[in-house]
């Protein structure tokens, strides 16, 4: 997705409104498409401004905050679970389904690590 056209750009195309040319005529001025201009002309005319609208998905906790002591209390029984368990055990209990990754990122949100083992050669004093 691109990027919002700058603010600087909006206040132009608003004081061209306010000095009495059409949204279309004040797009075509400033080098904006027709259907820009008929947009910011609306917003304009509605709220006072031509204010870009919020990009992305909007912030919240998502479906796994509610079952967070759920996961919290699966994690204490079994700290070794994988995350493809843990979806298992958490569509089993409440019926959400959640892909392993999405766990995974839960869980490191909370301050969950995993650190792997480094493998080692046996030592030269155990018997074979």
């Amino acid at each position: 997705m691109s990027a919002p056209l700058p603010d600087a750009l909006r206040a132009r195309f608003q004081k061209l409104i306010e000095e009495g040319l059409s949204g279309r005529a004040a797009a075509l001025r400033l080098k904006l498409s027709t259907a820009t201009g008929a947009r910011w002309g609306l917003a304009v005319r509605r709220t006072g401004q031509a204010r870009a609208a919020p990009q992305g998905r909007p912030r919240g906790k998502g479906k796994l905050d509610p079952h967070r002591a759920l996961l919290l209390e699966l994690i204490d029984q079994d700290g070794d679970m994988t995350m493809p368990e843990l979806a298992c055990a958490l569509a089993d209990a409440t019926g959400v389904q959640a892909h392993p990754d999405a766990i995974g990122r839960f869980l490191r949100k909370l301050g969950f690590t995993y650190k792997k083992r480094h493998w080692s050669r046996p030592s030269d004093a155990v018997q074979r």
